[in-house]
């Protein structure tokens, strides 16, 4: 089951396989300490992914310092008042979360846990997109998403992406999320992608845009220097704390 879906929770296994909780539990120990699977808050997931992005429930539980530091230094970009769009990914999750210091928002996602974060509180109206939902992350995609958000206008498009290439090109793992990422740039006075220093240099399986589409990046650390040439260049502002190792 694990390898069909790529992760599981306690409850789906106990469900389906129509033993305890308690079972389930005792059956997948050997598994972890296999290193088959890994565990993560209220189930498992598969160890090995050949390169293809983790499942949700996985992403929200790696470089958790990481994505706080980038959803603190995004929401203090954010006023309340502000209009943004989201679309989905662990750090926007994490970004959510830091959004909920502002009150009064108007928030357009495709995601719908992003839309229970916010919704609830401070006076926030969400607006969330409709079309295809989908298992992992219980985001929304297809064609009837993309005509949905073009009818906003928004100050900021909150992006969470999947790589940055050594040229400064971004880039995800699936069609429907790239797809989605350009239709919410398009209707954004301004752009922040927010990425921690792992997708730095490496590459995901679809383009979303060049440099010159975004502009802000938002991570936990400075990228190399020729990375920021290259984002600079193109005219992208990078804000992120600095570099430890460089203080004196």
């Amino acid at each position: 089951m694990v390898r069909a879906s790529g992760d599981c929770s306690i409850m789906e296994l106990a469900k389906a396989l129509r033993v305890s909780d308690e079972t389930i539990r005792r059956t997948i120990r050997p598994l972890i300490d296999e290193g088959l699977v890994e565990k993560v808050h209220g189930g498992i997931v598969l160890t090995d992914y050949k390169g293809a992005e983790p499942p949700f429930q996985r992403r929200m539980q790696e470089h958790m310092a990481e994505k706080t530091v980038i959803a603190d230094l995004v929401a203090a970009m954010v006023e309340s008042g502000d209009s943004i769009i989201m679309d989905t990914g662990s750090t926007n999750a994490f970004v959510a979360r830091a959004l909920r210091r502002h009150d009064n928002l108007s928030v357009v996602t495709n995601c719908t846990e992003i839309a229970r974060t916010l919704a609830p509180v401070g006076g926030n109206r969400v607006h969330i997109c409709g079309g295809e939902l989908r298992a992992d992350d219980s985001a929304v995609f297809g064609p009837t998403s993309i005509d949905f958000v073009r009818q906003f206008h928004v100050r900021y498009a909150i992006l969470s992406i999947g790589a940055i290439t050594e040229d400064g090109e971004f880039m995800d793992f699936h069609l429907e999320e790239a797809e989605f990422s350009r239709a919410v740039i398009g209707q954004a006075q301004k752009t922040i992608v927010v990425a921690d220093h792992s997708k730095f240099g490496s590459r995901a399986f679809v383009r979303i845009c060049d440099p010159g589409d975004i502009d802000v990046l938002a991570c936990d650390r400075p990228p190399p220097d020729s990375l920021v040439a290259q984002l600079t260049e193109a005219g992208v502002d990078v804000v992120a704390p600095p570099d430890p190792s460089t203080r004196r």
